[in-house]
């Protein structure tokens, strides 16, 4: 038998949720206070410097005061006495030195355009450049043959260049939650691209035929945009895992789809969707479906019978232009600010499914948020 799990208010769940997740860390922020003033606390500080010196064959008597560790002495950090720590120290701390060297990360909205020192360091393998008011990538970004990552989300970002093109090596795209309307063509050039996240910029509404070019790609997240449809290049896209296509303005989806065989999560919640096609009881790698039942009128029993494990998920939700909860300060006003709130949760909730062995036949409100 398959799983269905109905979900009677998102937002209501939502509320619960991040209600509960302020109430645990408040609860954790108090318990750490109390182990800090404890007895219990400085005896286990105690007892672990006592183990660090048996381990590190360190005599304990040069640590003892009265049979307490003493722990106001730096006596601990035994490395210049330990050549072999010593060595593996040095070692760890080259290692990470070396690594930086080849990841630039930017942060803060100062920042309105890119230092221009960056061209020269071409040798990068990774930028990481987020929460700033940059608006646009330079062409100059051709340069960097070796880039792995290009990490720009949260930023003013209104266009990609084309010359993204020449990024032969990126295998991670991430330009979520900026100002894009499209994509560029030239992106179909990138052939070993694994993960593309282009989630709420708001505004794109297909993606163009050439990214069918890649095949490498495993993580497609298109979530908060304007699509109407699932575009053609993301069903040739043969090695696709997960596919995020929730909060747009879907109203079907392809016959074809089954052409995913390997897809096995798929979001589609927060759209028009009236019925699902059988095609997808034809996905033998399907283990997740979200939708939202609102609209829908046909749903093919075999998807809720199958007997893969699919777990489908039918949420509802309500149509609220804030969230107000009892214990909640922070009011959520701009819809991309909603998306992201939104987007946390269901990472949770889904992260939570999937590590469940098995689902309950029906699950409330109050029931999902006692499980989270």
């Amino acid at each position: 038998m398959g799983h269905q799990v109905i979900i009677f208010d998102f937002s209501v769940i939502r509320g619960l949720w991040e209600t509960r997740v302020k109430k645990n860390k408040e609860r954790q922020r108090k318990e750490k206070e109390r182990l800090e003033k404890s007895a219990l606390e400085r005896i286990k500080q105690e007892w672990t410097l006592i183990l660090e010196c048996r381990k590190k064959g360190i005599p304990q008597s040069k640590y003892l005061r009265n049979g307490f560790v003493d722990t106001s002495e730096k006596n601990l950090d035994t490395s210049g006495k330990n050549p072999q720590l010593q060595k593996r120290h040095a070692l760890s701390d080259e290692l990470n030195k070396e690594r930086n060297k080849f990841i630039f990360r930017l942060s803060g909205e100062q920042w309105t355009e890119l230092p221009d020192s960056l061209k020269e360091q071409i040798y990068l393998k990774e930028w990481h450049v987020n929460n700033t008011l940059i608006q646009t990538i330079p062409a100059y970004i051709a340069l960097f043959r070796d880039l792995r990552v290009l990490e720009l989300s949260k930023n003013q970002i209104h266009h990609l260049p084309a010359e993204i093109g020449c990024l032969k090596n990126l295998k991670v795209l991430n330009v979520s939650f900026n100002n894009l309307k499209s994509v560029p063509p030239e992106l179909g050039d990138c052939e070993n691209l694994e993960k593309l996240d282009l989630s709420g910029n708001m505004e794109i509404t297909d993606l163009p035929f050439e990214l069918s070019n890649l095949k490498q790609v495993t993580v497609v997240d298109v979530s908060a945009n304007k699509f109407h449809s699932i575009p053609i290049c993301v069903l040739r896209m043969s090695n696709l895992q997960c596919l995020d296509i929730s909060s747009n303005n879907l109203k079907d989806l392809p016959e074809d789809i089954d052409r995913l065989d390997q897809l096995e999560t798929l979001l589609l919640q927060k759209n028009k969707l009236t019925y699902l096609p059988r095609a997808l009881v034809n996905m033998p790698k399907l283990s997740l479906l979200v939708v939202s039942g609102d609209d829908l009128v046909e749903v093919p029993t075999a998807i809720c019978e199958s007997t893969t494990g699919l777990k489908f998920v039918s949420l509802k939700n309500s149509p609220v232009e804030t969230i107000v909860c009892e214990d909640t300060e922070e009011i959520i006003e701009t819809e991309r600010e909603r998306e992201q709130v939104e987007k946390e949760f269901m990472k949770a909730y889904i992260e939570d499914l999937k590590e469940r062995e098995s689902t309950p036949s029906y699950t409330t409100k109050v029931l999902l948020s006692l499980q989270l």
